[in-house]
């Protein structure tokens, strides 16, 4: 018998250990551990974090074996993991009702529990006395569960569990936007009970699905049935919130320890090494002490000062646990860890040491971690002077089983028993390396040979869809009605993923499906029912913001390929040539850069080498039809995939609708085989082929209509449906006239047809429609009959059914056609078009930890939205807020959306602002075009209402970029009959040059011109023909740029648009808190901001930076807020003075009328003109000082500075130099 080896005895030593402290509380029929004696309950986080050591001990002594026996521990060590990850499996199994349910609902008490019955499985407390919704634990269990398998583990055992795990997969991968409590179950830490997005469960959550994305849960025995799928847009919608909240953990937290857990071991979700060093280095600099980390800033939780008797905190009742926050070991567990995975030796020995010094060490030689270190009663006030200063006493569970594992674990790597990579299978720990540049690559395909040979003319080389036979393209909706059908289970009622849109990377890749090659194309081609696919420049625009985002976020094996399909509507109105915009674009991608982006532009066929493939086996007939055979019989047909809540399981004829689709067009889109010379067809067998290859075709479009798939004939290699439908002939009218909007102000003069009664003939009307050229007349006749007689109206025009309604569609498209956006823009909103992204839009800059309002200020007309709604709760809301005038309801869509855009490929524009008001952005923009172009309100708001989507999209951008910019009439021909166009340049820091100033004024005198162009003699348009309900603007915004200063109005229009973009300096939030702390509060036009806040809130919080800025929206106009900023900021210079108190409550709009009547004065003296000294009439502020540059013997900043010093003279030491 051989001698036990140094490494064997030390092996030993710790399964001794766990054996005592973890294993010997193992349940011997669920196999889950209790919390502690105090606290039976099993929690899912602290479960596997707990079994984790006895993992790496198995791996351990494997590695490491001597003797047979070592096989056998492994072995035995193994399978008490297996226990308890199919334990946690097992409690999940019997809530499979809660998954089904929370993945339509993301609501807190559709959530999986978070803890369990040990001895049961059962549940221990109900749905709402509980913070259950803990993201993070389910992923973690998710994430250890991939691990574990990887290292060879086998958990999952059957292909229902594969499903189950599959739906898990669904449950997690809206982290992104969903609020939980979080690590500690408390959300938000006044521990009201209200949830928030937290850092560490979005982290959590996109590890372990990265960490599932294909993986095999049946090990090296599985096949294809057995590998679960996670989307690549999910994984990096996670990425960009983390991204974008950390260093802070969640609104109310501005840093929290339990993010160690996603910036390293185990989930390692940041990629962004900067970032992984800013958060560690916050961490351990405010919250570190001597025995551990806090949790978080004032966490009350067993200190002193907390009433056991009362689970919830009153918000001043924070101050009071603030320095005597308990510190835990446990997070020196976590930085040991650290230490080993970035090979940083002083680091693991700083914190082992430090760890050794705090262990609670027992007489069998046993080393405990306890859970925390309090404060004794006694020393509190010591403490309070003294932070870090006193002795303190453990408390809590002793061990915490979490971190006595994670301790473990750490000293097994740390001794050399284990390697780094052999805990982390799926090499987690490389997700900060560089990766090396994407090319995207890009196939263009022709609709028809038609559209083909136009782009041959201009030297563009590309394929039909015919043409590229055996790969198969398709619209992106197809792929999620096949990914809406991956973990499927009619036995255990899961329905599989709910039908969502799928983002570019998952379109991005070449996918295998029945043993065919699919590509899916982008998103943007889907749009059908909303106008901005109808501007091929924004067509291209989104081309370009999907490559850059491709080329930046891409992080799959091979390259993405994009496929881009000319269809007839990028063509010019005569068909005979490529829109410019989509020419330009096709000729810059043959140059290999577009939009920041490596290019590689060439045919599907060529890509198939180096592209990104995924195999979507559970798609493949045979598990297809075995799993809807028992569905059929039982289930009558239910029409079709629409999205909505299946909470009762309605497994349908739905499940039938995509296989056909697809066998159907597998079949017919094979090309036909050639026939041999000797065989010719006889003219009957002819038409019996093409009768019956028309059949197949029907069938097919009508299988795709059931599917919601628009334009079907895209993708079709057949010119059997290229035909449109037959329109309803009303006449074409071609002038380019847009600017006449919904709201009818009927007047007695107006020129309708009357009957005999006087009132008005609405058949005669209807009649007219036929008679009139002009597309604005027809749309103000709609009008006139929507109004008076609904939408379902009849106008018995074509016979029976031509309703007001078809009539108004049939308009539409022909104002698409002429793309007249005004008049497309008022029909949409009249029928009550919405956006098809309209709610993911607002979804994503609520997930951006920006809140939104829209409507005009002041509240309550202006609504704010700071939770996700469901697309027609949001609609209304809109319309609510609009005050039912269409143009601002259907501009704060497109605006939301363009905001979305704009967030997710340069979120960097949207620092320091935390609350978007769409309706003061839409306000700013038509301020912006009246002062340009020098125009009345009304004039501006049909311009902004005539410009096109993208044209709307750049003026959008350039506001928020902050840069000076100007706004010109672009040459555009007439005859096309599109809206006068504007573009928009940048300008440099001296104000527009000569040619641009010249450029502003050609544009004046060209939309003048353009205004005479139109069919219609102007002078007598009826006055009851419909405008645009003009946008409020704001005072004197027709003032027209100076000719003898260009750089007149330039402040005025800075403040006016950081005002209304809530910009503020950098550090602006955490000087106002610091200046609350010394005078009672701050009182902004009658609304005070309370010193108080001070006491809940710490200076850093997204929740006090929202409570500030509530306050300064109170104040309607944009520029006048900003001087209000500007005062604070002088006032906050004071924090800094050595005084206790600048008094009770400071009124920061008389510091602002003091400084302006220190201004008027100084300017009356020197002889300034009463004209240039006009008052705002609502704020009695002095427009010249709205208009001076902060610095400067007259600015703003001087004034206000003397105006401070005067009202807190009182205050201030006497004799003292403070004031200079």
């Amino acid at each position: 018998m051989r001698s036990r080896s140094n490494s064997g005895v030390k092996l030993d030593n710790y399964a001794r250990i766990v054996n005592q402290t973890i294993l010997r509380h193992q349940d011997p029929v669920t196999g889950l551990l209790p919390g502690s004696v105090e606290q039976p309950d099993a929690w899912v986080r602290d479960n596997v974090y707990s079994i984790v050591c006895v993992w790496a001990l198995s791996l351990a002594y494997r590695k490491n074996a001597d003797r047979d026996e070592d096989k056998a521990k492994a072995y035995e060590l193994e399978q008490s993991v297996v226990k308890l990850m199919r334990g946690i499996l097992q409690c999940i199994m019997r809530q499979l009702d809660k998954v089904e349910k929370f993945k339509y609902s993301n609501c807190t008490r559709d959530s999986l529990h978070a803890k369990y019955n040990p001895q049961t499985c059962a549940t221990v407390v109900g749905d709402q006395e509980w913070g259950h919704l803990q993201v993070d634990a389910t992923s973690l269990f998710l994430l250890f569960l991939a691990q574990m398998t990887a290292s060879g583990l086998h958990i999952v055992y059957t292909q229902d569990e594969v499903d189950i795990i599959q739906n898990l997969m669904f449950y997690i991968e809206t982290a992104y936007k969903v609020a939980d409590y979080g690590m500690w179950e408390r959300g938000d830490k006044t521990n009201q009970g209200i949830p928030e997005l937290n850092a560490s469960s979005i982290g959590t959550a996109k590890a372990a699905l990265e960490a599932l994305d294909d993986l095999n849960l049946f090990g090296a025995k599985g096949g294809p049935g057995s590998v679960v799928h996670a989307l690549p847009d999910d994984i990096q919608n996670c990425q960009s919130i983390l991204n974008s909240l950390l260093p802070r953990a969640s609104t109310s937290k501005e840093v929290d320890a339990g993010v160690l857990s996603i910036i390293s071991y185990p989930a390692f979700a940041v990629e962004d090494m900067s970032i992984v060093n800013l958060t560690k280095e916050e961490i351990i600099s405010k919250l570190q002490g001597r025995y551990g980390c806090c949790r978080f800033l004032r966490d009350g939780h067993k200190t002193p000062k907390e009433d056991p008797n009362r689970l919830y905190y009153e918000s001043a009742e924070l101050k009071l646990f603030e320095n005597i926050e308990c510190e835990w070991p446990l997070f020196w567990t976590y930085l040991i860890l650290d230490g080993i995975f970035i090979n940083s030796q002083e680091q693991v020995q700083e914190y082992r040491e430090a760890l050794d010094g705090i262990l609670i060490k027992q007489k069998d030689g046993i080393r405990l971690v306890p859970e925390l270190y309090s404060v004794p009663p006694e020393k509190v006030e010591e403490e309070y002077v003294n932070p870090h200063s006193v002795e303190r006493i453990p408390m809590g569970k002793c061990p915490l089983k979490w971190g006595q594992s994670l301790y473990i674990l750490g000293s097994l790597l740390a001794e050399g028993f284990l390697a780094p990579g052999e805990i982390d299978p799926l090499n987690r720990r490389f997700s900060t390396i560089p990766k090396p540049d994407v090319v995207v690559q890009v196939s263009i395909l022709a609709e028809t040979e038609e559209i083909k040979q136009l782009l041959l003319k201009n030297g563009i080389e590309v394929q039909t869809v015919a043409d590229i036979h055996p790969i198969r393209v398709q619209p992106s909706s197809v792929l999620s009605h096949i990914y809406a059908r991956l973990g499927r289970n009619q036995r255990l009622g899961l329905t599989g993923r709910p039908y969502r849109r799928i983002g570019v990377l998952g379109t991005s890749k070449l996918y295998i499906i029945r043993n065919n090659i699919f590509a899916f194309t982008p998103q943007f081609i889907d749009h059908q029912q909303f106008y901005l696919a109808l501007d091929n420049r924004m067509i291209v625009d989104m081309l370009r913001t999907d490559l850059s985002y491709l080329s930046s976020h891409w992080r799959m094996t091979g390259r993405p390929t994009v496929t881009f399909p000319i269809s007839q509507t990028m063509l010019t109105e005569d068909h005979t040539d490529l829109d410019p915009a989509v020419l330009a674009t096709l000729k810059k991608l043959q140059d290999g850069y577009y939009g920041g982006a490596r290019i590689q532009s060439g045919k599907l066929s060529e890509f198939l080498t180096t592209s990104c493939f995924a195999h979507l086996s559970f798609m493949d007939s045979g598990k297809t039809q075995a799993s809807c055979m028992a569905w059929d019989e039982e289930e009558e047909d239910r029409g079709c995939f629409a999205e909505q809540p299946v909470h009762e399981f309605n497994f349908g004829d739905e499940t039938d609708d995509l296989p056909e689709y697809l066998d159907h067009l597998l079949a017919t889109t094979t090309p036909p085989q050639e026939l041999p010379a000797t065989e010719k067809r006889t003219g009957l067998s002819r038409f019996k082929a093409a009768a019956s290859r028309t059949r197949e075709m029907v069938s097919l479009v009508r299988k795709a209509k059931d599917l919601q798939i628009h334009n079907v004939h895209m993708y079709l290699p057949n010119k059997l449906f290229y035909s449109p439908q037959p329109p309803l002939n009303l006449r074409d009218g071609t002038r380019p006239q847009t600017s006449q909007g919904p709201e009818l102000l009927l007047t007695s003069e107006c020129n309708l047809p009357r009957d005999d009664t006087g009132a008005v003939d609405y058949d005669a009307l209807a009649r007219l429609l036929s008679e009139t050229h002009n597309l604005q007349d027809q749309a103000d006749i709609l009008y006139i009959l929507f109004k008076d007689k609904g939408m379902e109206w009849d106008t018995q025009l074509h016979g029976t059914g031509t309703t007001v309604r078809r009539l108004l569609q049939d308009l539409y498209e022909k104002a698409g056609d002429m793309r007249q956006w005004g008049l497309i823009r008022m029909i949409s909103g009249t029928l009550r078009k919405k956006v098809e992204e309209l709610d993911w839009a607002c979804t994503d800059l609520l997930a951006h930890q920006k809140h939104l309002t829209v409507g005009l200020p002041p509240e309550p007309r202006e609504k704010t939205i700071s939770a996700p709604l469901p697309p027609d709760e949001l609609v209304s809301l809109i319309d609510q807020a609009s005050e039912n005038n269409i143009t601002i309801a259907i501009l704060t869509q497109e605006i939301m959306v363009y905001l979305a855009m704009n967030i997710r490929t340069q979120p960097g524009l949207f620092s320091e602002m935390f609350r978007l008001r769409i309706g003061l952005i839409i306000q700013v923009m038509a301020t912006e075009l009246a002062q340009s172009l020098s125009c009345s309100g009304e004039e501006a708001t049909e311009s902004l209402m005539s410009l096109s989507p993208s044209e709307l999209k750049n003026l959008l951008h350039h506001i928020l970029s902050g840069k000076e910019f100007g706004v010109q009439k672009s040459v555009r021909s007439v005859e096309t009959g599109a809206s006068p166009a504007i573009s928009i340049h940048e300008v440099g820091n001296v104000g527009a040059t000569k040619s641009e100033r010249a450029g502003i004024s050609k544009l004046k005198t060209d939309i003048k011109m353009s205004q005479h162009t139109h069919t219609l003699d102007v002078e007598h348009v009826d006055p009851g023909r419909c405008r645009f309900p003009s946008i409020e603007s704001f005072d004197g915004m027709a003032e027209a740029p100076s000719a003898k200063d260009n750089r007149h109005g330039q402040w005025l229009r800075r403040r006016r648009l950081d005002g209304a973009l809530n910009r503020v300096p950098v550090g602006f939030y955490q000087k106002v808190w610091r200046i609350l702390q010394k005078c009672h509060g701050l009182s902004i036009e009658g609304f005070v901001l309370p010193s108080s806040t001070t006491r809940e809130m710490t200076p850093g919080e997204i929740k006090f930076a929202v409570h500030v800025e509530t306050v300064l929206n109170r104040v309607p106009q944009p520029e006048y807020r900003q001087l209000l900023v500007e005062g604070i900021l002088v006032l906050t210079m004071l924090a800094d003075v050595d005084i206790d108190s600048i008094g009770s409550i400071i009124h920061v709009e008389k510091i602002v009328h003091i400084a302006n009547d220190m201004f008027y004065k100084d300017q009356k003296d020197l002889g300034a003109e009463d004209s240039i000294l006009d008052r705002d009439q609502a704020t009695g502020i002095c427009r010249l000082l709205y208009d001076s540059a902060p610095s400067g013997r007259f600015g703003t900043m001087t004034y206000l500075t003397k105006a401070v010093a005067v009202y807190v003279q009182d205050f201030l030491p006497t004799g003292s130099c403070a004031l200079q």
